[in-house]
């Protein structure tokens, strides 16, 4: 039986966040933040909008982000000023999360980051976020050998999720992974004991 945590969820507002957010919160003290709404707003893209986040929220169990902005479009308008949306969002914002949240999070304490299938089976039009999403799982891998007190980290990474059929279309033969599937494989990273994992959807 798990203990209340303090649990921040990072994307509160988007699909996934709601969803978790909704999961989590009859069990555990949930913090939602996201970049215009919430108990807090945060800007991954920036390190001093993180920093005065989490002077604001105070110590905490567990960090879960389910944000992290990506350029998605045609190939041919894929340039360097475009692709740093993933670099600058999904990458570094994520990452940032790590390096600056370590120091504010209990001991024993969990992050979560998102990924995503489309790290090993890119899709058109996705290029950027499979390159993000490949290095956050790098990230993540070394992080954990090295996270002190305690402090794990994984990443979920699931497919096509089924609350967001407007991507379906990008996603041919793929069978979305369901809400619950996704609540799970946060639940896994949590309230278990695993660090550094890819937790595939």
């Amino acid at each position: 039986m798990n203990s209340k945590k303090r649990i921040i969820i990072v994307g509160a507002s988007g699909t996934m966040g709601t969803y978790l957010a909704g999961a989590f919160e009859n069990e555990h003290e949930v913090v939602r933040a996201s970049t215009d709404s919430g108990d807090y707003h945060i800007d991954i893209t920036s390190t001093d909008s993180i920093e005065a986040f989490y002077k604001q929220v105070g110590e905490f169990d567990a960090l879960v982000s389910v944000a992290g902005p990506t350029y998605v479009g045609p190939w041919k308008n894929l340039n360097d000023k475009e692709f740093r949306k993933g670099v600058e969002g999904k990458m570094m914002g994520q990452i940032n999360l790590v390096l600056i949240g370590q120091h504010y999070i209990k001991p024993k304490g969990s992050f979560t980051l998102i990924t995503g299938a489309l790290t090993n089976e890119p899709q058109l039009h996705f290029a950027n976020a499979s390159a993000a999403n490949g290095a956050v799982e790098g990230f993540v891998r070394a992080a954990a050998i090295e996270l002190a007190n305690g402090i794990r980290i994984n990443a979920v990474s699931p497919t096509v999720i089924e609350n967001s059929p407007q991507y379906f279309l990008y996603f041919p033969g793929e069978i979305p992974t369901t809400m619950k599937e996704l609540e799970y494989g946060f639940r896994k990273s949590v309230f278990g004991t695993n660090t550094g994992q890819i937790i595939k959807l």
